[in-house]
């Protein structure tokens, strides 16, 4: 009885370090890399089910990536508002 091996894919654990990366030393790259790698990473899976597995580490790495983007698109929102009122403020 032969068993297939499944390999990881490749593509998948890129995402997941990006991801952790997105997090920690590459904060905005990291995440965008992440969410690039994810997205290729699930097509391929689906493409080759029978070769490669690894869904969770790429999904794993898409939500660290779109949460470390909202996370920086409310920050940087809140930046604009926060100096915008005071700019406003100041003017009046």
């Amino acid at each position: 009885m032969n068993v297939p091996v499944r390999q990881n894919s490749t593509l998948a654990i890129i995402s997941l370090v990006a991801g952790i990366l997105g997090w920690t030393l590459l904060p905005f790259l990291g995440s965008i890399g992440a969410i690039i790698t994810g997205h290729l990473a699930r097509a391929e899976i689906r493409r080759e089910p029978q070769r490669l597995q690894g869904d969770g580490l790429a999904v794993a790495g898409l939500i660290l990536g779109w949460l470390s983007v909202a996370t920086w698109i409310v920050g940087i929102l809140i930046f604009v508002l926060f100096f915008g009122g005071l700019f406003w403020l100041g003017n009046h």
